[in-house]
C-alpha cells in the first residue's frame, strides 16, 4: 500500500519527490487538518472509490481495514496501521473495498487526499462508529 517517497537536500533547499507515483487515475484532492491530535477521523471508506494520502505537514496514523461485508461487517477484522510524516513524499494508497481512521500525531499536520472519482459522481461511503471493531 505504501510508494515510498524520497528527499534531495542541498545548499539550495529540500526536495520532497515521489517518481513512482502514477497520478493519472486522479480526479480530486482535498486536505484535512485535525482540529487536535485527539481526533479520529473513522471508520469511514469506499466500495468502489481509491484514495491516496500523503502527508503535506506534520505526521499522521491512519489505520486500515479491509472490508469483509459492507452492510454489516465482521467486528474483528484485521487492523493495519500505517504512519505517514512530511519528512518525504510517501504516498499511502488505500484500495477499494477499504475503510479507514485517521489521526495526526502532531499540532497542525496536513494530509492530502488525492481520489479517483469526482465528489458525488458515484454513491460510495461508508461510515461506521469509532468503537464498531473490538481490534481499535
Amino acid at each position: 500500500m505504501l510508494l515510498k517517497g524520497n528527499r534531495h537536500q542541498d545548499e539550495r533547499g529540500v526536495i520532497t519527490f515521489n517518481n513512482d507515483f502514477d497520478a493519472s487515475p486522479i480526479k480530486r484532492m482535498y486536505t484535512i487538518e485535525n482540529h487536535s491530535v485527539e481526533c479520529i477521523r473513522g471508520w469511514q471508506g469506499h466500495k468502489i472509490e481509491q484514495r491516496w494520502f500523503a502527508c503535506m505537514k506534520g505526521s499522521f496514523e491512519i489505520s486500515v481495514i479491509e472490508v469483509d461485508n459492507f452492510t454489516q461487517p465482521s467486528k474483528d477484522l484485521t487492523i493495519q496501521k500505517y504512519f505517514l510524516t512530511e519528512d518525504m513524499l510517501t504516498y499511502l494508497h488505500i484500495p477499494s473495498g477499504c475503510i479507514t481512521a485517521i489521526q495526526s500525531k502532531s499540532l497542525g499536520s496536513k494530509l492530502l487526499v488525492l481520489a479517483d472519482y469526482g465528489l458525488g459522481e458515484i454513491n460510495d461511503e461508508f461510515r461506521y462508529s469509532l468503537d464498531y471493531f473490538t481490534n481499535f
